[in-house]
């Protein structure tokens, strides 16, 4: 899909970046290397769990097995990425941020209070090392399904491993600490924030006294205003801004009010350049809202629920990697390339041509209602227009 010529053009335009004053970043929604994805890699953990229905982790490869043929075990750490490598090779982010919706843990003490549970044995974190992520956003409603241990885990093999995180800490004031990247000249200010309506209970909420997510009570201008005047006392000149928001459920296209006056409300107050936000699982609607990119819902990039039948109309297992490019001095948005990929055998495959066109389609009519349009080029990427 991502042909010859458009390798070399995006390979200049990486090059000069820092010259034209411009930088891409990559970014996607959920990112589930847990459960059915964990077993296939080198050292995977004990499948054994505690679903209502399902007592084993293995179950999620043998119904994906069953809807796509048979899926290889032992894999490289890399497998699970696929073609998003070629991605990544050819629009050439400086920055690479997802939403981890996984601990990483060896604990055997799951919250028994969820009924889903998703973890990655430590031994396994090259899976994300091979990506070259470079920030992993911890503001979900499964991070701390194994606990305040797992989440602890977690932070602290991420970080061994070289990668940032955002929206959990050990206690609310490291919680609502941005992940700060260097991008010389300037720096990336990465913000993870949950809010209930994704799942996240009040009690993940992290405390003076205990370790947590970054909890928002609500979407009110006044939880709005709060954020504003900490990013406002964190921001250096030249900084750039990534907020990163956990909210609402898993399927639909509907957009709260709430959720699209909070997003407004950020970015009027200068405290937003981006605003990413996921738990949908498929993408939602695009806004660019005064030069600022809004992703409502990005969708997941990688799950086990190949095989699981149900939400078949919002083809959820189609997916988008987004590359917005901004100005490195404004923040505002000069472009945005979506790559259509297609989960298959848990690895990211590109898309089919009538899978470009479905999420070209539905796309364009999603983002239609608030200003942008969505075209699908010659090279079989999307571009907000």
């Amino acid at each position: 899909m991502l042909s010859s010529m458009q390798a070399d053009s995006a390979s200049c335009a990486g090059a000069s970046e820092h010259a034209s004053g411009s930088i891409t970043l990559f970014a996607c929604g959920d990112v589930m290397l847990g459960r059915g994805i964990d077993q296939l890699l080198p050292t995977p953990s004990d499948p054994r769990f505690f679903e209502p229905c399902v007592s084993s982790a293995l179950s999620y490869v043998e119904l994906a097995e069953k809807a796509s043929g048979p899926i290889p075990r032992r894999v490289g750490f890399g497998y699970v990425w696929g073609d998003a490598f070629d991605a990544w090779e050819s629009l050439r982010p400086r920055v690479r941020i997802i939403n981890l919706e996984t601990a990483v843990t060896a604990s055997p003490k799951a919250d028994r209070s969820k009924e889903i549970h998703y973890r990655m044995q430590p031994a396994n974190v090259p899976c994300l090392t091979a990506a070259h992520i470079d920030c992993c956003v911890l503001a979900n409603n499964h991070v701390l399904d194994w606990g305040p241990r797992g989440l602890l885990d977690t932070m602290k093999i991420l970080r061994a491993a070289g990668i940032h995180t955002a929206g959990a800490g050990t206690n609310q004031a490291e919680a609502a600490t941005p992940a700060v990247i260097e991008i010389p000249p300037a720096r990336l200010l990465v913000y993870g924030f949950a809010v209930e309506s994704s799942g996240v209970p009040r009690s993940w909420g992290a405390t003076r006294r205990r370790p947590g997510v970054n909890w928002l009570a609500d979407l009110s201008a006044r939880t709005a205003d709060d954020i504003a005047r900490q990013i406002a006392q964190d921001r250096r000149r030249g900084d750039l801004v990534l907020a990163s928001i956990h909210w609402g459920g898993n399927w639909g296209y509907e957009l709260p009010p709430s959720a699209r006056e909070f997003a407004h409300r950020l970015v009027d107050a200068g405290a937003c350049d981006l605003l990413h936000g996921h738990s949908s699982h498929h993408p939602k609607a695009i806004e660019v809202y005064r030069h600022k990119l809004i992703l409502y819902g990005c969708g997941d990039l990688l799950n086990d629920y190949e095989g699981i039948g149900g939400y078949e109309t919002f083809r959820p297992e189609l997916a988008l990697m987004y590359f917005p490019t901004l100005n490195a001095a404004s923040g505002d948005l000069l472009t945005l390339t979506m790559v259509p990929v297609h989960l298959h055998r848990f690895q990211i495959k590109n898309a089919s041509e009538p899978e470009r066109v479905w999420l070209t389609k539905m796309m364009d009519r999603e983002c239609g209602q608030w200003g942008s349009r969505v075209a699908c080029s010659s090279t079989g990427l999307l571009a907000l227009q």
